[in-house]
């Protein structure tokens, strides 16, 4: 049984792969056998730090600073793919932008900002990937409640999350045939540093836990292990849905 879960030998794309959720699936993708390729954009030192800890665990990690919404940061992806070789795997779209404001505050930029990277970006990255993807390849995008429920001061990511689930269906449709299964994950509040932006995220956070069954928040490493049997031979019959990940929160009424 252990194997139908082993990544060994797959070159793996993680976008936003080195803090928070695509940190800790980078390092169990990882851990699993993979070759990761890990993106991310701003932040140095937390990337200067997973490849610390790949060096000091002997994981193949290595880590690409790229703007997935520019044409020069999609090429700089390209050629660091290119060096793990000519084979593609899988593909975690983790990389995610957005604001937290009520309607009247948000404006077409922040709408354009957002798109860009949560649904574009992938897209993009799906249509030049297609090429170096082998039989049995799998496609996850990192997706959120927000997708499928209103969430207060969460309008254009929200929004951004249920395109994204959207083009998942129609992408797997489209890709199953040449043997690529595309599906969405969805985690419930994860407490990772995104939070920090939340207005009000203490008392958001404990009314989650209050809601949920499981009577807790899900972790990072849950989320993670849900990436892996995406990604892997035991999840070959998942084509087109949405995994979701939050300890039962959805199954209750209200929002936070």
């Amino acid at each position: 049984m252990p194997e139908l879960f082993s990544l060994s030998g797959r070159n793996v794309l993680v976008t936003g792969g080195t803090r928070g959720i695509g940190r800790a699936i980078s390092l169990r993708f990882a851990r699993a056998g993979a070759v990761v390729l890990a993106n991310y954009v701003r932040d140095d030192a937390s990337a200067e730090a997973l490849q610390r800890q790949a060096e000091r665990d002997g994981l193949a990690i290595r880590v690409c600073r790229a703007d997935l919404t520019g044409e020069k940061g999609v090429q700089r992806i390209l050629a660091a793919l290119d060096d793990l070789g000519p084979a593609l795997h899988g593909f975690v779209h983790c990389a995610a932008t957005g604001v937290h404001k009520p309607i009247e505050q948000t404006t077409l930029r922040h709408f354009d900002w957002t798109m860009a990277l949560n649904v574009r970006a992938f897209y993009n990255l799906v249509h030049l990937l297609l090429p170096r993807f082998t039989e049995g390849g799998s496609i996850v995008a990192l997706s959120s409640e927000g997708a499928a429920r209103a969430v207060p001061l969460y309008t254009l990511v929200g929004a951004s999350k249920g395109a994204l689930e959207s083009m998942v269906r129609h992408l797997a449709a489209d890709l199953a045939g040449r043997g690529i299964r595309v599906n969405a994950l969805a985690p419930g509040a994860v407490k990772t540093d995104a939070w920090r932006a939340m207005p009000d995220a203490e008392r958001r956070l404990g009314e989650t836990i209050r809601r949920t069954p499981l009577g807790r928040l899900v972790d990072v490493e849950e989320v993670a292990a849900a990436a892996q049997f995406l990604c892997s031979n035991a999840a070959s019959g998942i084509v087109g849905q949405t995994l979701v990940v939050d300890g039962g929160c959805r199954i209750m009424s209200g929002s936070v």
